[in-house]
């Protein structure tokens, strides 16, 4: 992973010091609070529904054990014990005081790591596929392209105050987990016929108020020219995107606006100015980035083992773990380990401290010392030895971490909503118990297969309501908390934005309707169908007609 040098390090420490002063100045009223809030959102520090929330850049996903073992002892020290971990791969602290705001950064930048530009109208952190580097089915690694990317838009000066917040991700794997359709930008790693490596541009994706898939700008953008060419589009972006209106000043209402044809013109018309300038990429920079992310020192092992396959037929539930938590690597005698942190009765994506250290221990036991988070509010141990797998298995489970539902019904995305965010308009996390609990059983989300059910408090979507293939929005009608239910969003490479079932469901109904919606798919699936599958084949009728039954 990419190591800090003395110019990072400056940055952050000078950073720090300049927000210590202006926290000690609000504090002490010589600042106001319309002063201090662009100063405190430049650091990554919201005001909540009852508390600061401080939002930790975690770049592409990707952790270092002693990374994880600092953010461990920050919820202990700072906050209440626990961090939760977002659909962009950052965590996220939900207790901060805000007087130790200046200490918990200094920590954070012992292991270089910070809070800059994880809110405001800015660049965001750069998200990639969990599965980066290590994938069978993998194109191009990307993250030394989410490196280069984030070098280039960190305190970038052009870009320090766009119209509206701005995020970026890249894939190089067939199989997209990265969302990368609905983002501001959406990077593509491919190959031409030549083999030269490049990128599939789509802009204009997004979720929210307006959710909308990206559109592609630039089939292949030869990878000398991705600053130059990201930097074009910003600045169309920077330039006509609208301020007058916060609703409306995402780059995909102005994609909307002039439609994509128009917004290449522009963007090919900006860039001639400097396609071929100083910020062209050269071998040797990318060269550079690239040897921050080689491989470890992997053994030569053979890709079966008796030993692990003989524990699977006496433990059921480890057979479980290894069909839906475990995937194939590209190095023989190794396997990709997500740990599901879905645990009935936690909120999806919360992680004890004490968690956290575990897991730092066993990524250093089993996994070369690193950990990856992923969009799904999971974490990945991403070159685990075949062999260690039962080992590992027995360990997850003395700390609630050998959850075997990746993937299904029970493996929720969620929101902190009305419990924490002072913007939902109602609480995601006890409807996500609910449905749990509904659906506890394994065998019975086994045989449903896979599905992806996600949650939102509002229409800022953070929990990707629009792309889960059942997606849950909290609404309010009259002061009282209400849900819309959405069917057949994906967030793979077909992208899809779900369909409104129909009118909105109290609190407690809600694990009747998802029942009901699940029956539907079961009594009309065919042979090797998924949820999605089913759904694209027969439509949304069948569904209303069995939600709505006997409604008045």
């Amino acid at each position: 992973m990419y190591i800090y040098d003395q110019y990072d390090n400056q940055m952050l420490q000078d950073r720090i010091t300049q927000f210590r002063d202006q926290t000690r100045r609000f504090l002490a009223g010589d600042l106001t609070n319309e002063q201090f809030l662009p100063l405190r959102l430049q650091n990554g520090l919201y005001m909540q529904r009852l508390a600061h929330m401080l939002r930790v850049a975690i770049p592409y996903g990707l952790l270092s054990s002693r990374q994880l073992r600092k953010l461990a002892s920050i919820a202990r020290d700072y906050d209440k014990g626990y961090a939760h971990f977002s659909t962009r791969q950052n965590i996220q602290y939900n207790w901060p005081q805000l007087e130790q705001v200046p200490d918990l950064l200094a920590e954070l930048a012992q292991v270089e790591m910070h809070a800059i530009q994880t809110s405001g109208n800015c660049i965001r952190n750069t998200t990639t596929d969990q599965f980066a580097g290590v994938a069978p089915d993998e194109i191009e690694d990307s993250r030394p392209w989410c490196e280069i990317i984030r070098q280039w838009s960190t305190f970038h000066p052009e870009f320090a105050y766009l119209p509206r917040k701005f995020k970026i991700a890249v894939c190089g794997t067939v199989h997209d987990q990265a969302a990368t359709q609905v983002h501001d930008i959406g990077l593509y790693l491919k190959k031409n016929d030549q083999g030269e490596v490049g990128f599939q541009v789509l802009v204009g994706g997004g979720l929210g108020r307006t959710p909308v898939i990206g559109a592609e700008i630039c089939d292949f953008l030869p990878w000398q020219h991705l600053l130059t060419y990201l930097d074009a589009i910003m600045r169309v972006y920077n330039r006509y995107g609208r301020r007058d209106n916060k609703y409306k000043a995402r780059i995909k209402i102005l994609m909307k606006e002039i439609g994509p044809e128009e917004y290449r013109r522009r963007v090919e018309a900006e860039w001639q100015h400097d396609k071929d300038g100083p910020g062209t990429l050269t071998q040797e920079e990318v060269d550079r980035c690239k040897a921050f992310f080689t491989d470890p020192a992997y053994e030569t092992l053979p890709d079966t083992d008796a030993a692990i396959e003989a524990e699977a037929g006496k433990d059921v539930m480890f057979s479980h773990w290894l069909e839906r938590n475990v995937a194939a690597h590209k190095k023989p005698g190794y396997r990709i380990v997500t740990l599901c942190l879905k645990e009935t009765g936690v909120a999806p994506g919360d992680v004890t401290d004490r968690q956290m250290d575990f897991i730092a221990d066993l990524a250093d036991r089993f996994s070369f010392g690193e950990v990856r988070v992923t969009h799904e509010q999971n974490v990945v141990l991403a070159d685990v030895r075949l062999k260690d797998l039962y080992e590992m298995y027995r360990a997850c489970m003395t700390e609630s971490l050998a959850t075997p539902y990746l993937g299904l019904i029970n493996d929720i995305v969620c929101c902190p909503g009305g419990d924490y965010c002072s913007l939902a308009n109602a609480k995601s996390i006890p409807i996500a118990e609910a449905i749990q609990r509904r659906f506890e059983d394994y065998d019975t989300q086994k045989a449903i297969g896979d599905l992806t059910l996600n949650i939102s408090g509002c229409m800022n979507a953070c929990g990707h309501h629009h792309v889960g293939n059942i997606g849950i929005l909290g609404v309010d009608k009259k002061g009282e908390e209400f849900y819309q239910v959405t069917l057949g969003g994906s967030a793979d490479r077909n992208a899809a934005l779900g369909s409104v079932l129909g009118p909105s469901f109290a609190q407690e109904a809600m694990p009747d309707v998802i029942a009901k919606i699940v029956d539907v798919y079961m009594e009309h699936r065919q042979e090797g169908e998924n949820f999605l599958a089913t759904y694209n084949r027969i439509g949304i009728e069948p569904y209303k007609e069995r939600v709505y039954a006997n409604a008045d």
